[in-house]
């Protein structure tokens, strides 16, 4: 199995994790985040909640719980091409300010 490394941005870390295990009190949301973070970055961010759940070690019910927060706070959006289509995933990076044109 090859090793993969990924880039992530120092706030993750150093704030979003203990802003999402300690003051929310959903280590699965972080979990979640990661994964979809690492998909993202290769490319492929399409997977049901039993394939997210699967990556991440999780039930698919704290999986769907999971999304949901992360979407509440902003974290992700999801889009879906039909009602049985895998969800696709962005994951968002509020905490960087865009830049004025």
């Amino acid at each position: 199995m090859d090793a993969q490394s990924y880039r992530l941005d120092r706030y993750v870390l150093d704030t979003l994790m203990a802003d999402l295990v300690g003051h929310d009190h959903q280590p699965s949301a972080f979990l979640a985040y990661l994964a979809i973070v690492a998909a993202h970055a290769d490319g492929r961010a399409s997977f049901s909640h039993a394939e997210l759940a699967e990556r991440t070690g999780q039930s698919r019910r704290t999986v769907q719980n999971a999304v949901e927060t992360l979407k509440r706070r902003g974290l992700i959006s999801v889009s879906r091409q039909g009602p049985t289509e895998p969800a696709t995933y962005v994951p968002l990076t509020p905490w960087r300010r865009q830049r004025e044109p």
